[in-house]
């Protein structure tokens, strides 16, 4: 094969239209804590994140639908705990109890990454609509001066795409109008 393997993740993602952008996490607290929001749109905010070894990252559900935070077992480091909203120990056993270890509105689930690696997970009830997301632990990630070496792209939400290719085909139909009325235009006896 050539080498790319693609995870459920990175399936979901393009069935819902997604892009497989990275977005650098912002600085994390003084408390070594980093926060991911859940929204209505049905994503988690930001969808990835760096932090170094021993950082909480706390989920809260800025919305009033309710989510889960899942662990894909087979998709986080083998040395690390199996995490899930609801305190489950397999991914099965946590899809199984669903809704148990939903997160209504206003609350938080938290969890502390000690060992580095990448660990993605999923929202249950959402997992369909591409509601999934990843965190990296790592020396030097998240912190202040943590020396990440930049280099994450910027995310674009999805209606700036969707602005920028209609003001394209706005544009080429100008175009193409203007060459046909200059090349086949006439007298139109505006006298």
């Amino acid at each position: 094969m050539g080498g790319t393997e693609t995870t459920r993740r990175g399936f979901l993602r393009g069935l819902s239209g997604g892009t497989a952008v990275a977005s650098t996490a912002g600085v994390a607290s003084a408390q070594n804590q980093q926060t991911v929001e859940m929204t209505d749109s049905l994503v988690y905010e930001p969808e990835s994140i760096t932090v170094s070894p021993g950082t909480t990252v706390v989920w809260d559900n800025v919305g009033s639908v309710g989510h889960s935070v899942t662990a894909y077992e087979d998709e986080i480091p083998e040395e690390a705990g199996y995490f899930a909203s609801g305190g489950f120990d397999s991914e099965q056993a946590a899809r199984d109890a669903y809704p148990e270890g939903d997160i209504g509105g206003g609350e938080q689930y938290e969890h502390t990454f000690d060992v580095e690696g990448t660990y993605e997970y999923f929202c249950i009830p959402h997992e369909s609509a591409g509601m999934v997301g990843t965190v990296e632990v790592g020396a030097g990630g998240g912190g202040e001066g943590g020396g990440g070496g930049g280099g994450a792209l910027p995310s674009v939400p999805n209606s700036a795409i969707t602005l920028g290719v209609a003001t394209m085909s706005a544009m080429v139909t100008v175009l193409v109008l203007s060459y046909f009325f200059l090349k086949y235009g006439g007298d139109y006896g505006l006298d």
